[in-house]
């Protein structure tokens, strides 16, 4: 297959994303502040709605004998520890701060850089869409999700202003890098990768940084999100390790 072909779905999903941020342009500046504060916390509600269900996958795994939640909580805390180590957090303000000053952005830019960064990357239909359009080149479910993802920057539009457009290179990278490597991302899974350990438990762990988006967004609470962005690779990681050490005590 062809670079297009293997990667069609990402680029598909970076026009919704833009597309839905030139329509929030034209609204913001019809919207009063409490209308744009209503289409905020409505979708800050709709995302919790999608973390929740997202984060339950952690409830149906166990990696040997633990459980799913408990291998979430340790991907989650020592990944945060991880995140707050190497300022993940700052670095990101850092790079939505220069694309500010860099294409004279105002107001909330880097929040809305970050949010909509979060928000389109992190979950199940990113990574899967991305194996199945770099593999088979299909891309249906990244078409769904850009659907999905230009009703967002709609709204998160005329909230935090022309930032939430910059996050289609965040797309970019990320769905594109997946789309072309996926050949050796997808010889660790099974035939099923939607009901793999791994996935769900990216998906789990994938959730619980989309219900601290859901708070931010309501203004709930501040959570560092992007501090916890190495629990996406420990999961998987704790997931091996509970296995094997499974294996090992059975056979003792």
């Amino acid at each position: 297959m062809d670079f297009w072909l293997r990667t069609s779905g990402t680029w598909i999903n970076v026009a919704t994303v833009l597309i839905g941020t030139g329509l929030g342009l034209l609204l913001r500046g019809r919207l009063s502040k409490a209308m744009q504060t209503i289409i905020t916390q409505g979708l800050g509600l709709l995302t919790l709605l999608i973390g929740v269900e997202m984060a339950a996958s952690l409830m149906t795994i166990t990696s040997g004998y633990v459980d799913g939640v408990i291998i979430g909580l340790f991907s989650m805390v020592i990944g945060g520890l991880l995140g707050e180590w190497w300022a993940l957090e700052a670095k990101l303000a850092l790079m939505g701060d220069w694309l500010k000053a860099r294409f004279s952005g105002k107001g909330s830019f880097t929040e809305g850089f970050v949010a909509a960064s979060l928000l389109f990357c992190i979950g199940p239909l990113a990574l899967i869409g991305s194996l199945d359009n770099g593999l088979m080149g299909d891309n249906t479910l990244l078409s769904i999700k850009a659907a999905m993802d230009g009703l967002a920057a709609i709204a998160l539009t005329s909230s935090f202003g022309i930032g939430v457009g910059f996050s289609s290179l965040s797309l970019l990278v990320y769905q594109g890098g997946v789309s072309l490597l996926a050949g050796a991302l997808s010889q660790g899974l099974p035939d099923d990768p939607a009901n793999a350990p791994q996935i769900l438990l990216l998906t789990g762990v994938g959730g619980l940084m989309i219900m601290g988006l859901s708070f931010n967004l309501l203004e709930v609470a501040k959570v560092r999100i992007a501090s916890f962005l190495p629990a996406l690779v420990l999961a998987p990681l704790f997931h091996s390790a509970a296995e094997w050490g499974s294996r090992y005590f059975a056979a003792l």
